[in-house]
């Protein structure tokens, strides 16, 4: 979440007029994240997100995105839900681009997870895929394994300035992951950007999940490896096993693993970190001069891609 598209009063009080959500009270930018201008508006009937989608979301990606939302809030999954205008649109359009406004979601995310923390974010997520069954939308995941390649490619400079020799490492991780990716596990929606800051709780209990704008069709498990790369590792790069089991032990709570699923966890964890480094390395150099915003370390995840090349094993005891 960050700010890249600034409202005046009379922009965004001419796209209030669309909605039914009362008069406003306040309105503030969200200086995080690096994809999305948003915005906390609190009117006389409640507070509200508005997002103004920049940069990799396409406009005809949005349907889908807003309808997968609505559809975990009808099956009782805890999400910020979209609201329609006052002709039942769920996109309306300011500063030429395409808008929304959904709920307020309370809770509080986690900058240092525990294993209790870890645990409950794996029942949400296992939780999140049962109320995702029965979506009838679909969306082919563009940034899934099959476009690490062409991701990468134009990137080579750019990893080589940021370490000597991380080229050539990055390309054989590139290799011998997609040789041994799997085929055939369980798939449905996934959420594909399951980080704490988009995970809320209310006294270390699961309370809902935000930001489902990289949702897409892929492996289920595939998840698990995008979220163990997220919660599971110490801010010394070091990969924590007891809060990747209680985040695993956590998920099983909900959704037993087939044995295929479990097998292949430390694969897909890698091919996960494969795919937040290299778009945070394309960001690096990507992100508007004043920008409300920093774009993430991509060394960060080049520490993670060092553990996942010289200790798979860690993960035997999950």
């Amino acid at each position: 979440m960050a700010v890249y598209t600034d409202i005046s009063d009379d922009e965004l009080a001419a796209f209030l007029r669309e909605y039914d959500i009362g008069a406003p009270l306040s309105f503030k930018g969200i200086a995080e994240g690096v994809e999305n201008s948003n915005f906390l508006l609190e009117t006389d009937r409640g507070r509200f997100f508005l997002t103004i989608y920049e940069r990799r979301v396409r406009a005809a990606d949005l349907p889908f995105f807003l309808g997968f939302m609505q559809h975990l809030a009808q099956h009782g999954f805890p999400s910020a839900t979209p609201i329609p205008n006052r002709q039942g649109r769920l996109i309306g359009e300011l500063r030429g681009k395409p808008a929304a406004i959904v709920s307020f979601l309370t809770g509080l995310s986690v900058r240092r997870p525990t294993p209790a923390h870890c645990r409950e974010a794996g029942r949400g997520l296992a939780w999140l895929h049962e109320a995702g069954h029965g979506f009838t939308g679909t969306r082919a995941n563009d940034l899934g394994h099959q476009a690490w390649i062409g991701l990468f490619e134009p990137l080579r400079g750019a990893a080589e300035a940021l370490k000597p020799g991380l080229a050539a490492t990055v390309e054989g991780d590139l290799l011998r992951v997609l040789e041994d990716w799997p085929d055939g596990l369980p798939d449905g929606v996934i959420h594909a950007d399951y980080f704490p800051d988009n995970v809320f709780f209310r006294a270390e209990a699961f309370a809902g999940a935000i930001d489902f704008y990289f949702a897409a069709n892929d492996q289920l498990a595939y998840d698990i490896g995008i979220a163990l790369n997220a919660w599971c590792f110490e801010p010394d790069g070091s990969f924590n096993v007891t809060a990747a089991r209680a985040f695993v032990a956590g998920y099983e709570s909900r959704r037993r693993l087939s044995p295929a699923e479990r097998a292949t966890l430390p694969l897909l964890a890698h091919g996960a970190a494969l795919r937040f480094f290299l778009t945070r390395l394309h960001d690096w150099g990507a992100t508007p001069a004043g920008a409300l915003v920093r774009p993430k370390d991509p060394l960060e995840y080049e520490r993670k891609l060092a553990v996942h090349r010289a200790g798979i094993h860690l993960f035997d005891e999950i």
